[in-house]
């Protein structure tokens, strides 16, 4: 998958979890998770798609780890979630496992850009280095 296609991977990614946050239930804790998981999920998004705008290695690198950090976050809130009884197990399954792609791809692409010497990776994000 290009990086095109990545884009367009975490952005569906965000627009599941947001349909999934605003079926949480009301109140305090479902008020907090409900935040917690759309500011993460879209920030998955959001930051995938900058890392296409980074001007440096170091920047490129620096936004891959937030979106490796907010895809895990992503998954921690929706366990969290589960756990509390706001959402079924059954409904976050597959959520989950989305979740923990692409925190294996981003982690690799993160791995790779770091490990290829001076070469700015510019936006070749691939899901091809993670098997």
């Amino acid at each position: 998958m290009n990086a095109e296609g990545l884009k367009r991977r975490t952005k569906d990614f965000a627009h599941r979890w947001v349909k999934l946050s605003l079926a949480l239930p009301k109140g305090y804790l479902g008020n907090h998770v409900r935040g917690q998981l759309i500011r993460a999920s879209t920030s998955v998004a959001s930051n995938c798609r900058a890392t296409c705008l980074s001007q440096s290695k170091a920047a490129f690198v620096s936004k891959l780890s937030i979106v490796l950090e907010e895809a895990d976050e992503s998954a921690f809130w929706m366990e969290f979630a589960a756990e509390e009884d706001l959402v079924a197990q059954s409904a976050v399954g597959r959520l989950l496992g989305e979740a923990q792609e692409l925190t294996a791809i981003f982690a690799a692409a993160r791995k790779t850009a770091r490990n290829h010497s001076a070469e700015f990776p510019s936006c070749r994000l691939s899901d091809e280095n993670h098997q």
